[in-house]
Order: C-alpha cells, then structure tokens, then sequence
C-alpha cells in the first residue's frame, strides 16, 4: 500500500477521515497557505507582509477570481508563474516565492494545483496591495538575470547510497518533497549576497545546512539525531517524545506537514536521516572553552528545570529534551534567544492541543539570558560555541 501511495502522489491523508483533491494535498504539501492568506483574511486571496531590505512586499490574490486573482490564468500561464516566476503580463516576481525550488515540480503536481486553484478554491474580489519598496528600486527587469543564474530544472539527488530498491525509492520521494514542493531550503539553507539559496538539492554539502530567518535560527537538516518515528511525530504532531516545533516553523507544521501521508513522511524522514555525516566541535578537554558562568546553572534551576528537569530531558510528548536538541546545538544560538526571550508554543494540530512556554523578556535581564543559554550549550550543545551579551542585546533591538 505504501508503495502505491508512493507512486500515485499520495492523493489520501489517512488521518483524515475525508479524502482530498490531488491538487489540495499538493497545495498543503507546497504550503501554499503560509504565503497567500494573511490573518483574519479569505484564503489565498493574499495580503500578507514580507519584510525584505527593499522594503515590504505582499502575497498576491491565487484565487480564481478574474479581477483580482488568477482566473484570467491559462495552465500555461500558471505553470510559468509556479516554475519560472514569471506572472501573466510577463513581469518577473519577486524570489520570496520559492519558484526556484517549485521548478522541480512535475507536470502532474503543476496540473493538479492548477485544477485545485481553479475549480475548488472559492474566488475572492480581494485587491492586491502595492509592494512598500521604493520606486526607484522597485525595477523587476534585473529579476530576469537572477532568474537566469539561479533557476534551473530539477535533477536526481545521485548521493551514493547502499539502498533497496525499495528504499530508492523512498530517497528519491524524499528528496522530491524536500527540495521541490516542501522547498525547505527556503528557510534552512545559507543565502548568497544576491539572496539566493546557495545550493537548491542534496549533492550540495551547503543544502540544508542552517541558516537565520526572520530572527530565528532554521537549524542544519543534516546532522538529525533522532529516530526516523521521532522525527515523523516532529513534522505531523510538531511535538514528539523527546522534542517540540516552536517558532516559525510551527506555521509550517500547522498548515502543511500534519497533512502529509504516512508514505511522504517515511519518504521524508529517509531523505533527511541519510545526510549520515555530522560535523561539531567537541567541548576542550582541558576546560580552555568556558561555558557555564557561576550563576547559569542556578538561574536553569530556577526557570528552567522544573519541566526540562536538572538532567534536560523534559519530558515526553510534552516537554522536549534539550539532549540532542537541534536549536541548543546549533552554531546560531538566534533560536534558542528567542525561545527564551519571547516563549514558544507548540503547533495546534488535529487530535493535540498546544503546549505553551513562558517568555522571560520581563523576567531575565541581557547578562541572565546570556548565562542560561550558555549553560544550556556548554551542558548538551555538543559542542556549540558559547555566545555573549551583544548577541542577547542585538535581538532585544531587533525585536523594539
């Protein structure tokens, strides 16, 4: 069954007591949602604000809507849009559409959505908003040069692997999913100064190697430490028994992954445990890398250990570790300063409510955090180098 689901597109979410169109599951798959329906607004009818150096830019109207939205929109039309980032009246849009990674879409999944949008989505007469950028920088014709140096057709992940056939096929779903419609790299792959993605597939060593977004720290997806069900519970629940989404992320779980068939999270978890190699450093043994100041261990105790508990393995299905934690191990401690700074909360997904922790922007001063969260790596960061008080008090700026 599972290999059947595999090859047919996962038409079905079996947690779902209802099937869904083809085109919907792909539009959940794409995140389609995150982008184009702003809060409290209709959906797809766009909207929504994307802060980029230039100024904002808005989602648009998807609806088949032919004032506002794309009703007006042949396929070919939209699959030029979808794949190459070129609307209707030719101009180029703006990359904060993930079309470089949409491109590697098949013909099938375009068409698919391209039915959804114009047969299941309901129209909506919402105007597009003009984009806050400049006029004297809002030119799009050096769009088509990017486009040109950085769009390219999809080609196979050929890592070599010592696999079964079937589990081939699992690789090659997998890295499907990850580096087309899911475009994952979109948020955890470093970008270049042209704000490209420095790599688009898996037989880059950048790809999925962390990156900072939005003030949070999208962790490396190639050094995973945990179980393939772990990691399935992760993406489909956003909590498993030793870890948690928090942060942007979590739109992503509550709008996407929880979504995802039992054969695309497999295929998934697959692509993403076989990136097998794990680069750290490892703490000095002769103690010359400090990073647990007097009072650290005290203020954990204080704030901290009552759910993570003294030893950071939380607590499971609620509380996550801090053992094996990517954000506690990550390079960029960005993530781990906005956990504690602002509080996270777990997504809402069917069948599990969310789980809240505190922020302690009004508890902890600067030095405080500083001290927690260099406890925290310097006890099970593995490595990851200690931070100071400019980092705490250049988010704290961000964040005014």
């Amino acid at each position: 069954m599972k290999q059947t689901l595999l090859a047919i597109g996962c038409i079905l979410y079996t947690g779902h007591a209802a099937a869904i169109s083809a085109g919907e599951y792909m539009a959940k798959v794409s995140d389609c949602a995150a982008c184009h329906t702003a809060e409290g607004g209709k959906p797809m009818a766009g909207g929504k604000a994307f802060a980029t150096p230039l100024g904002n830019i808005y989602a648009t109207n998807i609806t088949p809507d032919k004032t506002s939205g794309i009703g007006q929109y042949s396929y070919e039309d939209f699959e030029k849009a979808v794949r190459q980032g070129i609307a209707k009246d030719g101009h180029p849009l703006y990359p904060a559409m993930p079309y470089p990674s949409y491109a590697r879409m098949s013909d099938k999944d375009i068409h698919d959505l391209y039915d959804y949008f114009m047969k299941e989505v309901p129209a909506a007469d919402v105007k597009n908003k003009e984009n806050d950028i400049p006029w004297l920088l809002s030119a799009r014709w050096p769009l088509h040069i990017w486009n040109w140096l950085y769009v390219e057709d999809a080609h196979p992940d050929n890592r070599a692997l010592k696999t079964t056939a079937q589990d081939k096929e699992l690789l090659a779903r997998g890295a499907y999913l990850v580096e087309g419609p899911g475009h994952c790299g979109a948020c955890h792959t470093p970008r270049g100064v042209s704000m490209q993605e420095k790599a688009y597939d898996g037989n880059s060593d950048i790809y999925l190697s962390g990156a900072t977004i939005d003030g949070w720290y999208a962790p490396s997806l190639r050094n995973i430490s945990m179980s393939s069900e772990e990691l399935k519970d992760l993406l489909q629940m956003g909590r498993s028994q030793h870890g948690a989404i928090s942060g942007p992320m979590s739109e992503v779980v509550t709008q996407s992954t929880q979504y995802l068939t039992d054969g695309d999270l497999d295929a998934i978890s697959f692509y993403l445990l076989s990136f097998n190699h794990k680069n750290s450093t490892p703490v000095a043994k002769d103690g010359s890398i400090s990073y647990s100041p007097t009072d650290g261990k005290t203020l954990y105790s204080m704030y901290c250990s009552t759910c993570h508990g003294d030893d950071g393995k939380g607590k499971d299905f609620t509380v996550p570790s801090l053992v094996n934690n990517s954000i506690v191990m990550a390079k960029d401690p960005a993530s781990l300063i906005s956990v504690i700074y602002q509080g996270a909360q777990t997504p809402q997904t069917k069948g599990n409510i969310s789980f809240r922790m505190p922020a302690y922007k009004d508890s902890m001063s600067a030095d405080e955090i500083t001290n927690v969260v260099n406890y925290v790596r310097g006890n099970w960061g593995d490595g990851a180098p200690p931070m100071s008080k400019d980092d705490v008090t250049k988010y704290k700026k961000a964040q005014e």
